[in-house]
């Protein structure tokens, strides 16, 4: 099996892992790669690996790619997957790792399993983002796993952002900002403001205004079908778009149309673990203490 070891960031504890992974890798007779900037924080013990560029998109002869860090970390991995089909295990090294399956603590029993093939897939839909004006960055990579937002820049005024769907006037909001969520991304930056939970399965998008001036707006669930159409007005010149972790600023008028990407990232789940028991564990969902422990 080809494994590439992908990380975003390399803290002391997240190189720990990283050498735990490639010492159980090598054990077991598994070919790997991992990404260029890693070399430097390997030193000596670096200098004989395999590296592939994170600037290009993975080789498809690579059979898994294991995701090292938090969620932040699978979130960038996904412009290196893009349309390859190479799934996602995630190691979290990081606090929350909602969407990753393995915790570092068990590091070593979770690769077991994996290598054991005790694990399923879960299909999470994406956002292909493009511009009237295009933009390099949207061409390259204008995907988002969880989510798509308008925001301020340089302004404490709201934003006036006209939405159309399916070229069919919706409304305009009036608002600091305005997020499209994936069912993946609606326990994210979604949750935070207001949004409702969805199981990642689901076949929808979430629209949810950021500090809506209508007291009459609340979030909005439309079939995953629905392209997307919004327009930024505001006293600043530019808002901002990010996509997952990426920003880039955008001029007011530069039309954005957003749809679910024409392919899916897989991520793995190993057994004994499901979205709802996340849910429960890591956000505390449903937690009272009249329920039966």
């Amino acid at each position: 099996m080809h494994i590439a070891l992908y990380s975003a960031f390399f803290s002391k504890e997240t190189l720990q892992y990283v050498k735990e992974t490639v010492a159980f890798l090598k054990s077991k007779g598994h070919r790997f790669t991992l990404v260029h900037r890693m070399k430097k924080h390997l030193g000596a013990e670096g200098k004989d690996y395999t590296y592939f560029d994170e600037e290009l998109k993975l080789n498809e002869e690579v059979d898994f790619l294991f995701s090292i860090g938090g969620d932040g970390t699978i979130l960038r991995a996904v412009t290196l997957i893009q349309d390859s089909k190479i799934p996602i295990l995630g190691i979290n090294t990081g606090r929350l790792g909602f969407l990753t399956s393995l915790h570092r603590d068990a590091l070593t029993e979770g690769l077991n399993m994996f290598f054991k093939e005790q694990f399923s897939y879960v299909s999470r839909s994406l956002l292909s983002v493009r511009t009237k004006k295009p933009i390099a960055l949207l061409d390259e990579s204008g995907i988002a796993l969880n989510e798509v937002s308008v925001n301020r820049k340089n302004t404490t005024s709201m934003l006036s952002i006209h939405t159309e769907l399916d070229g069919k006037p919706l409304t305009t909001y009036w608002s600091d900002g305005l997020i499209i969520s994936t069912p993946t991304g609606s326990t994210g930056y979604s949750l935070s403001s207001g949004g409702p939970i969805v199981s990642p399965n689901s076949q929808c998008l979430i629209l949810n205004p950021i500090a809506p001036h209508n007291i009459n707006m609340r979030p909005l669930i439309v079939p995953d079908n629905t392209e997307i159409k919004i327009s930024v007005q505001g006293r600043s010149k530019n808002h901002l778009l990010s996509l997952d972790s990426r920003i880039l600023t955008l001029e007011n008028g530069n039309d954005i149309f957003l749809k679910k990407a024409p392919y899916v990232v897989q991520t793995v789940q190993l057994e004994g673990s499901d979205f709802f028991t996340t849910l429960r564990e890591k956000l505390f969902w449903g937690q009272d203490k009249r329920n039966k422990q």
